[in-house]
């Protein structure tokens, strides 16, 4: 069942409500899930009954994605708020120092937190801010291109596209290596929350100058890359383990951009295994 949280962030403007939607299953420590840029949190539903199995699973929409409606105006889609608006999000949740396991956008995020020593661990599947410019470039024009493409169909389009495997396979092959193995339904919901992401376009603009350049000492990490990922190359990755050298880097065999969906077990067991 998915739920709804209010609650009070400060900016520039003063104290401004921001509200979030999320789904919470299982017990022991808990473990937040961040999807990537246009996404939702049902991008994570593949690995979830094995997750909530040995932890408290938080899986969040961010800010102007799927449920959750767009930041208040005054509030940018950029990396330092979003940390704001998560390390908010904590208290609100009543969870003190979560794991946090983040895809693409989400695993910046979940690195970011980490920097600011807000969470026991961080696993970041793909995360964002390791490229160069050319990559950089590369990655936000496919974004764009598919945002594009996923506005102008019409959503019965989008239904008879998903239907067969040829179709789950242009829709969505660009993050996932085994699209067939998504499911009709699930291609529908994420095409149109592509579409509807009403902080798509300022949180790809506010990216152009991210790059992560820090160490994080102190916090448990694991970085792993999809061996097909086509959206962030997985060299990115070997650049991601030279910036963090404690981090522990995994290579996910045959799995995309995002890797929950290509093989749910072994991601699950390598977000269990860094959130010991």
């Amino acid at each position: 069942m998915s739920a709804t949280v209010s609650f009070k962030v400060a900016s520039a403007q003063g104290e401004q409500s921001v509200t979030l939607s999320y789904t919470r299953r299982g017990s022991g420590e808990p473990l937040l899930l961040l999807h990537g840029i246009g996404h939702h949190r049902q991008a994570w539903e593949p690995v979830i009954p094995a997750l909530a199995a040995e932890r408290d699973v938080i899986a969040v929409d961010l800010p102007g994605c799927g449920d959750s409606p767009a930041l208040p105006d005054g509030m940018a889609h950029d990396l330092p708020t979003m940390s704001t608006v998560l390390e908010a999000l904590f208290g609100a949740l009543d969870i003190e120092r979560p794991h946090v396991a983040g895809n693409s956008l989400g695993g910046l995020l979940a690195l970011d937190l980490a920097r600011a020593r807000l969470v026991r661990s961080v696993t970041a599947l793909s995360p964002a801010g390791f490229w160069n410019e050319a990559e950089r470039r590369y990655a936000f024009t496919v974004l764009s291109t598919m945002r594009q493409i996923a506005r102008r169909l019409p959503p019965p389009v989008v239904e008879r596209l998903a239907r067969p495997a040829l179709g789950r396979t242009l829709l969505t092959s660009t993050i996932y290596a085994r699209p067939a193995r998504r499911s009709p339904e699930a291609v529908v919901a994420e095409t149109l929350a592509l579409a509807n992401a009403q902080g798509f376009s300022e949180t790809l603009r506010s990216g152009r100058t991210v790059r992560f350049t820090d160490d994080i000492v102190g916090t448990p990490v694991t970085v792993a890359w999809g061996s097909r990922d086509r959206l962030l190359i997985p060299r990115q990755g070997v650049r991601a383990k030279g910036v963090i050298p404690r981090a522990r880097l995994v290579r996910l065999p045959g799995c995309g951009h995002v890797p929950m969906n290509d093989d749910p077990a072994l991601v699950a067991r390598v977000v269990l295994d860094g959130s010991r």
